[in-house]
């Protein structure tokens, strides 16, 4: 099967409303990023000095050496950008979740306590704030484990949630196999999902609404900045919360860097301003699990035609299209995703094998019709399909004047066009229907050729959505 596994359709159009807690417009998730003194450094073991996420522009790795500067830079964070942070979400009882490097909490014994006697989540960030992305599939999951027994073993518990950050493509799946609760290293959404586990929740992180923009080409000028997009979005989430569309927004923080006297002040007036909201909920990620795992339990998915396999796709959606089913033989062949399992997904999928058939194959599914109205339906010899979209629009209970008008529409139309009328019946009324019978066979050959090419697609639509509900 050509099988393509990147998931991008989501929720959809359509999202869920999360019921957020008293009613809320809006989920605030505020994390503080943990990582001091868990950063790459040869006193750690290893290779090279860190270069990420500092005060230092354009910083390298300095093989085989430590870097003053960097180690200074991340030594700022523990000793005081951690504690004027602590003060600030304490002093307004704001919550939230830390994401915290084993190593580095290791190393902090005294602000580990101050987060737990804040009642702050404490998830795990890995055991070292350390690239993950060439690790085998193997290492990485004895260092989560790893990361996980030394989290027990420092806050006397098992960390409910993860984030690496620095990942592979094989992070959430080791979260979701070690079964925790939820797993953030996604960027893809606006509001959790479940796992295909059923069990781990995805609850989406940001890089927009974080503060590591401030140590990134073309990222954070000024605490201005990250002022204006945190409030924009949170203006547009709210709004969204109003028009009954609510989301969850994450702000991510860091204590070397919105630590910083000189950032301060721009987190801080955001936290007064979303104060004064009483329809705002602002949770830590354990709380957003629990929420979703008691309103929004997982629910097995139902068929999903991208897993099937060719045998049992074409006899699910073979008659899709009129005793046609190499439409869905071929639909199969192409390259199908979560995409393909919602029914706008799987009818452009039928859609685009019909269209790439051959001229004279076209013709054949528009002839394998029956005359609307026709000796067939009176024999009652349709299609299960045929029969309930004709009596949808009344046409298995005629008049003798419309029966007459529908037995020589149908004759004549044949023989102009050399293929039976045709016209997606659930979208009309019999007026209607009548009416573009009359229009239609006006048209030159060609014309109608491309609209019941058209039509049978419309009639495919409706069936994948009725297959699909």
């Amino acid at each position: 099967m050509n099988r393509y596994p990147r998931n991008m359709i989501g929720y959809g159009p359509n999202p869920p409303d999360p019921k957020w807690p008293g009613g809320a417009r809006v989920a605030v998730s505020f994390v503080l990023n943990y990582e001091e003194g868990g950063e790459n450094n040869i006193l750690h073991g290893d290779a090279a000095s860190e270069a990420f996420l500092s005060e230092i522009i354009g910083a390298a790795p300095w093989e085989g050496k430590r870097h003053w500067n960097m180690e200074s830079c991340y030594e700022y964070g523990a000793r005081a950008g951690f504690w004027r942070l602590h003060r600030l979400f304490t002093q307004m009882n704001m919550p939230l979740t830390v994401y915290g490097v084993t190593d580095a909490m290791a190393r902090s014994p005294e602000q580990v306590w101050a987060m737990q006697e804040a009642g702050w989540e404490v998830a795990s960030h890995g055991k070292k704030w350390v690239e993950h992305k060439d690790m085998p599939e193997a290492e990485e999951r004895g260092l989560m484990e790893e990361a996980i027994s030394l989290h027990e073993e420092i806050t006397g518990a098992k960390p409910r949630g993860w984030y690496t950050g620095r990942c592979s493509m094989n992070t959430v799946k080791i979260a979701a196999d070690l079964g925790l609760d939820w797993v953030a290293d996604t960027i893809d959404d606006d509001l959790p999902y479940w796992h295909e586990n059923g069990k781990t929740l995805v609850i989406p992180y940001t890089m927009d609404t974080n503060d590591m923009r401030f140590a990134v080409p073309a990222g954070f000028g000024s605490p201005t900045d990250f002022f204006d997009i945190v409030g924009d979005a949170f203006a547009t989430a709210y709004e969204e919360g109003q028009a009954g569309r609510p989301i969850m927004i994450s702000i991510g923080l860091h204590c070397r860097l919105m630590g910083r006297p000189g950032r301060f002040q721009a987190l801080k007036q955001f936290l007064e301003q979303i104060a004064e909201y009483e329809d705002v909920w602002v949770a830590r990620r354990c709380d957003i699990y629990d929420h979703w795992a008691e309103h929004h339990p997982y629910v097995a998915p139902g068929p999903r035609p991208s897993t099937m396999s060719r045998e049992d796709f074409v006899a699910a959606y073979g008659s899709v299209y009129e005793h046609s089913p190499w439409v869905a033989e071929r639909a199969w062949e192409l390259e199908l995703g979560p995409a393909h399992d919602r029914p706008i997904g799987l009818w452009n999928a039928l859609a685009r094998a019909f269209r790439r058939a051959s001229a004279e194959e076209r013709l054949g599914v528009l002839q394998a019709h029956p005359d609307l109205a026709g000796k067939l339906a009176a024999a009652k010899r349709l299609t299960a399909e045929s029969s309930a979209e004709q009596a949808s629009a009344g046409l298995d209970a005629l008049t003798d004047d419309e029966r007459k008008f529908f037995e020589e529409g149908n004759a004549r139309y044949t023989e102009t066009f050399g293929f039976p009328f045709i016209i997606c019946v659930k979208d009309h009324t019999k007026a209607s229907i009548m009416a573009a019978m009359k229009d239609r066979l006006a048209h030159d050959r060609e014309t109608e050729l491309a609209e019941a090419c058209s039509q049978v697609e419309r009639i495919a639509y409706h069936r994948v959505k009725d297959l699909l509900a």
